[in-house]
């Protein structure tokens, strides 16, 4: 198990945790970042990232990469 942060570019992986407070949480859920999902790192901007989540492109900070268990 490692952060997303440390994720291959284009390598899909599946979710194992989320951490962080109840709210965080809530708000990765609310992007589509679920345990048992899949998820993978599309490119690194600036140490933020852009993730395909259930087809999806979404841009999250680093902060909330370190949150999501792969």
């Amino acid at each position: 198990m490692m952060p997303l942060t440390l994720a291959n570019s284009d390598e899909e992986y599946v979710i194992i945790k989320i951490g962080g407070n109840p709210e965080v949480k809530r708000h990765l859920e609310n992007l589509g970042f679920v345990a048992g999902g899949s998820v993978s790192v599309v490119n690194v901007v600036d140490g933020n990232l852009i993730v395909n989540v259930k087809e999806t492109r979404v841009a999250i900070s680093r902060e909330m990469a370190q949150k999501i268990m792969i």
